[in-house]
């Protein structure tokens, strides 16, 4: 009896220490379930924060995105009507082009009328120069006498001209 009563108490103590063991690495565990949760808390709390931030950099690409795509509107709204102000400006410019296109094929015509009028009517003041240089000649004499008696005044008028050049040197 004492043989099971010792057998039954080592058995007791035995169940205890596991007990303990157990115990122990309840705690343990639990210690670890405690901090791999609030790891779980931290690690949610910073999902939510990165889907905040998503879903705010999403809204803000779709706000650059809708900006852009009006921009982008706008400046092909303002080159389609550059272009169309270009290409009426050029179907102007070029009805222009054809009108002086004109104007000069009539200026030619008229330039070589010009020129065949002009060619008679050199001719007649061929006449006309010859029958001057006659008349010319008959004046050159009494002008003659006139340009000796400038020619004179001149020579007077230099040396009066050197004379106000020579005291405005003087002077300055």
């Amino acid at each position: 009896g004492v043989f099971l009563y010792q057998h039954l108490q080592q058995k007791v103590r035995n169940a205890e220490t596991l007990a303990q063991k157990y115990k122990q690495q309840q705690e343990a565990l639990s210690a670890q379930l405690q901090v791999v949760y609030e790891h779980r808390s931290r690690l949610e709390r910073s999902l939510q924060k990165e889907r905040g931030e998503h879903k705010k950099t999403k809204e803000d690409f779709l706000v650059y995105k809708l900006e852009a795509q009006e921009a982008l509107n706008k400046e092909k709204q303002d080159s389609m009507n550059r272009y169309g102000a270009l290409s009426s400006q050029h179907k102007i410019l070029k009805n222009q082009h054809e009108d002086v296109k004109k104007q000069l094929l009539d200026l030619q015509l008229q330039h070589n009328s010009l020129k065949l009028e002009h060619r008679k009517t050199l001719e007649t003041h061929n006449q006309k120069y010859t029958q001057l240089q006659q008349e010319k000649d008959s004046e050159v004499t009494n002008l003659q006498d006139t340009v000796f008696k400038l020619r004179e005044e001149s020579k007077l008028l230099r040396k009066a001209h050197q004379e106000v050049h020579s005291q405005l040197l003087s002077a300055q």
